[in-house]
Parts: structure tokens; sequence; C-alpha cells
């Protein structure tokens, strides 16, 4: 696979000039870091610009129109809620339970000049804010990411949720316990990955 960088990304998504600096200094912070706390893979920092931040960023064009507020759960490394403050979200909340992590998300983001709200805590501790769009990356099945999401999301909220091959199986399960619409779009950097745009949720 040919070497995907910082201009092959911002060919890939048309990012600003300014957004690929301010993506560039997150990605630099990642990499010295990373030596200190297991953020990412460490077989996937080689290739991070296309499995870690084109990942995210190809959630961008999926956010609901008009959504503002936005909660990620399970943040981690930031991905992909950093991306998307750093793309233009205005109101991201980041939601991780690992301290050290959450030391990293700060000034990740203060280095990107991202406005980003770090929640320290679990999701199941964190006071609901009435979000447009609810986000998470390879943290659960999506049962537990549902039972997460709902309190967070306002009645048009949605959910993005990116998916492996057992997608299919994950809704099949999940509509024994909820009602919802799912709108489903091919992965860009993963050949057998879906993206899930989940709405209209309410328990059965």
């Amino acid at each position: 696979m040919s070497l995907f960088d910082a201009a092959a990304f911002q060919a890939e998504t048309g990012v600003s000039r300014e957004t690929l600096d301010r993506l560039a200094a997150y990605e630099a912070t990642l990499r010295k870091w990373q030596p200190k706390i297991n953020l990412v893979g460490p077989s996937t920092l080689p290739d991070a610009w296309r499995r870690h931040f084109l990942d995210s960023a190809q959630l961008y064009p999926l956010l609901p129109e008009g959504a503002r507020v936005l909660v990620d759960l399970g943040s981690g490394a930031g991905f992909p809620g950093l991306v998307l403050a750093i793309m233009g979200v205005p109101e991201v909340h980041l939601v991780e339970s690992d301290s050290r992590k959450c030391a990293f998300l700060r000034e990740a983001a203060r280095v990107a000049g991202a406005p980003v709200t770090v929640h320290n805590k679990r999701i199941e501790a964190v006071p609901p804010i009435a979000a447009d769009v609810v986000t998470a990356r390879a943290l659960a099945p999506l049962n537990d990411l549902l039972n997460w999401a709902h309190p967070f999301l306002q009645d048009r909220g949605a959910a993005l949720f990116p998916k492996g091959q057992n997608v299919a199986d994950e809704l099949t399960d999940t509509t024994k316990y909820w009602k919802m619409r799912t709108e489903r779009f091919d992965s860009r950097t993963d050949p057998t990955g879906t993206i899930l745009r989940v709405s209209g949720i309410a328990r059965v």
C-alpha cells in the first residue's frame, strides 16, 4: 500500500491548509506521547494519517445537518472526536476514563487549537449533555453503544459508529432491544468496514 501522508489526507478530504496544519500538530503530539502511553496500536502508527485521521475525518460529511454539539465516547487518543473538532464541529465533548489519556487529549487539543471539553470519567458518570451527534470508535458492541449514547442524544440527533465486518450480526442482536433508523456507508479506510448512522433511537 502506498504511503498515505498529510498531503494525501488533504487531497482526500479537501481540508484547508490551516486545518491540515492543526491536524499535523496533533499527529506530531501523538507520535511524541505514544512511547509513554499506548495511545494507538503500534503497528498503525506508521500509517496514522490513513488509519486514524482519515478514518475519523470520513465521519464529517455524515454529521447531521447543522450539528453543533458532539459527544465522543471512549475517546482514547481522540479519534474521531478531536479530529472532528479540528475540522469544525463547534462544541465537542471527549469522554475518557483513563487519566493519562485525558492528559494527552488536553495537550493535543491545546497544540491543535481545538476548544474541546475533556471529561475524565466513566461514560455512565457523565451528566447528560444534549448532543446532536454521538460518536464512538472501536469501543463496544452496538447494543452497549446505544445504552451509553441514548441519554445524550437529542430527539433529532444521530449516532455515528464505525463498525467492522460483524455489523450485520450486531444489528440483528440490537433490534431485540432498540427501535431505530439505520443507514450504512462504506468505510473509506477499511474494505470490510461500515459506518453506521443511527437515529430515532428508542427502547423496545
